[in-house]
């Protein structure tokens, strides 16, 4: 139900053509996490960069703070289309 492709598909994308080539455990301990996973997680799309490490990504990985916004937005406006509509069709089976 809840969507995070587009900040997952933007992370991976700045990640990945960074001069300072980051893996995904080094970037995630810079991030200040010690489970290097983290970034892992973020790149597949299960969850989000959470909002108080935004400004950091945003700085080490020199992506834009507009572009986060914008992934992270059109994150939500499908995870909010795909509620609705599944509430959509809960209620269409009711009647």
């Amino acid at each position: 139900m809840r969507c995070f492709d587009n900040i997952a598909k933007l992370i991976r994308e700045k990640r990945m053509s960074h001069s300072a080539e980051y893996s995904q455990s080094g970037l995630s301990a810079l991030l200040g996490y010690k489970n290097g996973q983290f970034i892992s997680n973020v790149e597949r799309g299960l969850c989000s960069i959470p909002l108080k490490t935004l400004k950091k990504v945003s700085k080490i990985l020199g992506i834009k703070p507009k572009q986060l916004r914008e992934a992270i937005l059109k994150d939500y406006d499908v995870t909010l289309n795909n509620y609705l509509n599944l509430e959509l069709e809960r209620e269409l089976e009711e009647l």
